[in-house]
């Protein structure tokens, strides 16, 4: 084969005289230019660790320090008090010996000034620290800014003016409080009343109250302790219990997707989530999965038509170019070779139960050939499938084709996608792209940061040529990708399938509904001073009431990146004051009535989202004094019946975070349709959503088809006609012809 021709660097044979070596000078040298990008690399990780170590100081402020002391002891003046001496007398005996006493002196002020410049950047830490932990400018009204936080912004700009690298403010992010265990049961109350009858909230109230009276406490301190040794008391138990404990399959359940586009604050967040995100795979075991992380990698796992390939993206210590990407692509397009028996749906076994795959694994995958390729897998930077159909909003039929192109990101065939890895691309034939990503190592908005700079860079600084292929030149010594080999025995063969028919049952079951909602954006909704997210969420309450007669438990995902190691909380959206402005709309109350509830509702929104984002959330604290219960053994009603409520609506939005790449405005091809995941509940709704420019919001709706009171297009339309109705309601009070709500009717697109 020609990789195995490729991967030799030298050959020998022995000969009558001795042996001869055939050194290969060419394969030699590829092997020293890439010794030298990996110390290269090496040394450009110690300088980053060093930059971002002395971090709001810089490394060349030791040498103002250092001079500021020698100029202060020139002048016969001694700024240690002493200490220098101190220092100086404390020199090891060889030191006394060797140097003279100017030399002594000389060094004892080297090392006052080092310690002095550690103790300043501990301070200036701490001060910043200090300054990350003020959440109250999040609570302020739009427009009226207070002193106290006018002053703070002045302080962490003067801190943070160097610029910082990723992982600067790591040290400086103050760690996620532990909130009392009264005001998290109060809370939960409050969010669990519109969803109980007056019996039920009176049962939960006493289970309540003896929960907090007694078991509550102990587990408190408990998680209190926990708190103080651990940098996060939250993200390790929920990355294991709710991630990587589960032993269903993490396709649909778990992963999510991005789809491409269609044809400043100062205040930093925790960059934790970015570690991870290359050369990373989630491998199965019997009762929890691991997340396997590797330093680097060189190379890329792809698959094509049932085969696997090894594609390098380095060549003699450089990154390969675009079109050389494109070149190395196009021979694995190009290659006839058929899959080898069993390789085609190998990637079922990722895609079905854990427990099967895990057992697969140990037996077949932890030696020899099949132990090589499956290395070159996991070890891969990211996943790529060369998808051989057609996506995205195409044809006769781009709202129905639209559906499909979520479904193939979600699911594709169940068997074309390495659903274990950080994230997969999926490039389809007509050259519509996306990606699937697992979900336990990091959250959405951090993939989504680096799709929208791929797709940003793709198109505007990148380019291609007029025949469509990338700009640049091809060095033709490329080696080509390399095939990988297998020797899958029936056994793996047998439990690919059956993991297939679990998979593909689960995708069958999902109805997934993408739609663009461009009657209105997020810039006609800040003209009546109205939250968009606030907007939305009570929208989907109305949505929901209408679909289904009733409210649901609601569950929307808030960041805790404004503190160390933190990923996520819930919103409770649905709320006592939202409950109330759809029952309103409903009965047709009049419409000041119903203008004042909602921005009752909405305001009530805007707090439990700001609690949410500053540590004062419900429902992850609940979680860990469960994690904490089970691992003493003791039982708790409350904490049971509270863990076990289903999530009917599971909603997110889709942050656009990258908006000064591109103008959404001179180029609104580019627009990103975010992305989307599997209903939680069996009997609810998925729902996530992207708030785009001014003038558009996307919407992906989720739901299965086994549930007969569930309908994802039937959904969309109820979502449209919410957010419709509410926007007449709250339009200019003069066009309103009528004193009850629902009598207005909703204008038209042009109109709107």
């Amino acid at each position: 084969m020609a990789e195995a021709h490729q991967a030799v660097a030298f050959q020998f044979t022995i000969t009558p005289e001795g042996i001869d070596l055939q050194l290969s000078h060419q394969a030699l040298n590829q092997i020293f230019l890439s010794g030298v990008r990996s110390w290269k690399k090496r040394v450009s990780r110690m300088r980053n660790r060093v930059i971002k170590g002395v971090y709001p100081a810089s490394p060349s402020s030791w040498l103002f320090v250092v001079i500021a002391i020698l100029a202060t002891m020139y002048m016969r003046s001694d700024p240690s008090m002493g200490l220098i001496k101190m220092i100086q007398q404390h020199l090891p005996l060889s030191l006394h010996v060797s140097l003279s006493t100017q030399g002594q002196t000389m060094l004892s002020a080297l090392v006052f000034s080092t310690l002095l410049w550690l103790s300043l950047i501990l301070a200036l830490r701490f001060c910043l620290k200090l300054l990350l932990s003020y959440h109250q400018w999040m609570f302020e009204q739009h427009g009226r800014v207070s002193n106290t936080t006018k002053v703070w912004v002045t302080l962490l700009r003067l801190l943070s003016s160097r610029k910082p690298l990723l992982y600067s403010y790591q040290t400086s992010l103050p760690h996620l409080p532990v909130p009392p265990i009264k005001d998290t049961v109060s809370r939960y109350l409050t969010s669990a009343r519109p969803l109980l009858t007056d019996p039920e909230f009176e049962r939960m109230t006493k289970l309540a109250g003896q929960f907090e009276a007694n078991l509550g406490n102990r587990l408190q301190r408990y998680l209190r302790l926990k708190a103080l040794w651990a940098t996060n008391y939250v993200s390790d138990w929920w990355e294991e219990y709710i991630y990587l404990r589960g032993r269903g399959p993490i396709m649909v359940n778990s992963n999510y997707y991005g789809m491409s586009r269609v044809p400043g604050t100062v205040i930093p967040l925790c960059a934790a989530q970015c570690e991870r995100m290359f050369n990373t795979t989630r491998t199965p075991g019997v009762e929890t999965d691991v997340l396997q992380h590797w330093q680097d990698s060189e190379f890329v796992a792809v698959y094509h038509r049932g085969r696997f390939f090894r594609l390098w993206v380095y060549l003699a210590g450089r990154l390969l170019s675009p079109r050389e990407l494109e070149h190395q692509i196009q021979r694995i397009l190009d290659d006839p070779s058929p899959p080898q028996p069993g390789e085609e749906k190998l990637g079922a076994l990722t895609a079905g139960e854990r427990v099967p795959w895990f057992q697969m694994r140990e037996r077949h995958f932890s030696s020899g050939i099949n132990k090589r390729s499956l290395d070159c897998i996991e070890r891969a930077a990211f996943f790529v499938t060369l998808d051989d159909e057609e996506q995205g909003m195409r044809g006769e039929d781009p709202a129905g084709n639209l559906d499909r192109y979520a479904k193939s990101l979600l699911h594709g065939k169940c068997y074309d996608r390495w659903f274990d890895k950080s994230f997969s691309i999926v490039i389809y034939k007509n050259g519509k792209s996306g990606l699937n990503a697992e979900h336990s190592w990091a959250d959405a908005p951090t993939v989504a940061h680096l799709w929208e700079y791929t797709l940003a860079t793709d198109a505007f600084q990148l380019g291609y040529t007029e025949d469509g292929h990338c700009k640049g030149d091809v060095d033709r010594s490329l080696p080509p990708p390399q095939r990988l080999a297998w020797d899958i025995p029936s056994e793996v063969q047998a439990q690919a399938s059956s993991s297939l028919v679990v998979a593909q049952a689960l995708a069958d079951d999902v109805d997934c509904h993408v739609f663009p909602f461009r009657d209105f954006g997020k810039g006609r909704i800040k003209k009546l001073r109205v939250s968009p997210d606030a907007f939305i969420q009570i929208g989907l309450q109305l949505a929901y009431f209408r679909d289904r007669g009733g409210f649901c438990l609601t569950y929307e995902a808030s960041m805790t990146r404004l503190f160390r190691e933190g990923r996520t909380e819930t919103v409770r959206s649905c709320s006592n004051e939202s409950s109330a402005f759809v029952r309103a709309l409903e009965t047709k109350e009049a419409v000041d009535q119903c203008r004042h509830l909602f921005r009752l509702a909405s305001e009530r929104h805007q707090n439990l989202y700001r609690m949410a984002m500053t540590g004062a959330g419900i429902d992850r604290h609940l979680f860990c004094l469960y994690v904490v219960s089970k691992y003493l053994g003791v039982d708790s009603p409350f904490l049971k019946e509270v863990l076990s409520e289903p999530w009917r609506l599971s909603t997110s939005q889709t942050p656009v975070q990258q908006m000064e790449l591109f103008d959404l405005k001179n180029h609104p091809d580019f627009i990103s349709l975010g992305g989307g995941f599997g209903p939680v509940a069996d009997d609810g709704y998925g729902v996530s959503y992207i708030i785009v420019g001014e003038d558009m919001i996307n919407f992906h709706v989720s739901s299965k088809h086994s549930c007969s009171e569930t309908d994802s297009h039937r959904f969309g339309v109820q979502i449209s006609k919410a957010l419709q109705d509410i926007m007449n309601l709250l339009a200019d009070p003069k066009s309103q012809t009528t004193s009850k709500c629902q009598q207005a009717q909703p204008q038209s697109k042009k109109q709107l």
